[in-house]
């Protein structure tokens, strides 16, 4: 069952592997990069997820077939988008936002890689109002 504390523990593993990657490649390289390395530090950790899952959108009556993807949807409940930009924008945040509302998923990650400290200025976590709902 999922519940706050399991979140914020999956959130503290997730956080570790982007920091394990960025450690080891530093700032500056693509996204996919970044992307392919972070899925390798998560499978040695066990942590299950599925990279590129498809988002669909339900418009009125019918499914529309697009090619929205998240970059990682961990444990079927955290959305974990990758950035290597100079900075984070405003786009990047509601990009997130969508993608944690449609795929009913109660927290999110937005981690760019081309910054000099992971946690200092390069993520940036999410909860929204399925995460209220949750229980301690």
């Amino acid at each position: 069952m999922i519940n706050k504390t399991y979140l914020n523990n999956l959130e503290y593993q997730v956080t570790g592997a982007c920091i394990d990657v960025h450690k080891v490649l530093g700032p500056g390289l693509l996204e996919s990069i970044y992307h392919k390395c972070l899925i390798r530090e998560l499978q040695s950790k066990s942590i299950n997820f599925i990279s590129e899952k498809t988002i669909k959108i339900h418009y009125k009556d019918i499914i529309l077939d697009t090619d929205l993807r998240a970059d990682l949807f961990i444990e079927n409940c955290m959305v974990l988008e990758l950035k290597s930009v100079e900075k984070l924008l405003p786009i990047h945040e509601a990009q997130i936002l969508t993608y944690m509302k449609i795929l009913n998923a109660p927290v999110g990650l937005l981690i760019n890689f081309n910054s000099t400290n992971i946690i200092q200025n390069g993520k940036k976590p999410f909860v929204n109002t399925y995460y209220n709902l949750l229980n301690d």
